[in-house]
């Protein structure tokens, strides 16, 4: 039997219990809620800025996403990709330059049946102004 020194109790609980609780917090972290917890399908089929509900809630992607009704979170199961903002809710003329700058929900763009989030309003304008070309140059970056 080898005796070990009665601070090697100690200091094992001490990182089992540090452990646990990093793996404790890690879901709440990876459950920050998407596009600043607005409900992206309502955005999507009204245009309308509108803040989901933390009890209509899915996790997809690492995020919790919130809607509005339960048919808007149906729909979102059903076809995540369909109502998800296209690069990752980046800001494509942002992208475009390589910068990862995250887009505003209340600056969203539909092109071509895709939601995008620009991350000001001369952004915005930007994309507008030139879609495909942004898209494209975005889409080469990531």
């Amino acid at each position: 039997m080898i005796a070990r020194p009665s601070h090697f109790s100690t200091l094992s609980l001490a990182f089992a219990a540090a452990l646990a609780s990093a793996l404790l917090a890690a879901p709440a972290q990876a459950q920050a809620p998407a596009v600043s917890g607005m409900d992206t399908v309502e955005l999507y089929t009204t245009g309308r800025l509108v803040p989901g509900r933390g009890d209509l809630a899915t996790a997809w992607h690492g995020q919790a996403w919130l809607f509005v009704s339960e048919p808007n979170r149906s729909a979102f199961e059903s076809d995540p990709r369909r109502f998800a903002p296209g690069f990752d809710g980046l800001c494509p003329p942002q992208l475009a330059e390589g910068h990862r700058t995250p887009g505003r929900p209340d600056l969203a763009v539909m092109i071509d049946g895709r939601m995008y989030l620009t991350s000001s309003p001369e952004m915005r304008a930007r994309l507008l102004a030139d879609p495909a070309g942004v898209l494209a140059a975005a889409k080469a970056q990531r």
